[in-house]
């Protein structure tokens, strides 16, 4: 569960670094812009990614999201939940991308038709990490 400072230093800041683990157990980490998104936080990928590879095989990942000079983080260790046009509702599909956008954007995007398509046709998901350990320095 996150405290009330974490929250708010997970809706401020949106540079991430994600670990997820590859199938011979190595890590493999991956640049991310996230979210605040109810009790974690949240990013899209396109299919492709090793990451989206990793995470399908085994959703346990940790990430750490910091300021610009890294100087205060919170660390999220937990495991992912992945939203894609094959394991979800068009409705939720939708929705839960237009969320993640808003939080790690901070903004509505001009043209949510426009952004919907280009989200199908990018063939993204939307990467839910839920933490069960969280930690870090937001003073």
């Amino acid at each position: 569960m996150l405290t009330d400072a974490q929250r708010e230093f997970l809706a401020n800041h949106h540079n991430g670094a994600l670990t997820t683990f590859r199938r011979n157990g190595a890590a493999q980490m991956s640049i991310v812009t996230c979210g605040l998104h109810g009790d974690g936080v949240a990013f899209t990928t396109t299919a492709d990614r090793a990451k989206l590879r990793n995470l399908r095989r085994d959703p346990r990942c940790t990430i750490l999201v910091g300021t610009d000079d890294w100087r205060n983080f919170v660390v999220l260790e937990g495991e992912a939940r992945l939203v894609g046009v094959d394991n979800s509702t068009p409705g939720e599909y939708r929705e839960t991308l237009r969320d993640v956008y808003r939080t790690a954007a901070g903004q509505e995007h001009p043209n949510w038709p426009e952004y919907d398509q280009a989200m199908r046709d990018d063939g993204r998901y939307a990467v839910i990490v839920t933490p069960a350990h969280v930690y870090g320095r937001t003073d």
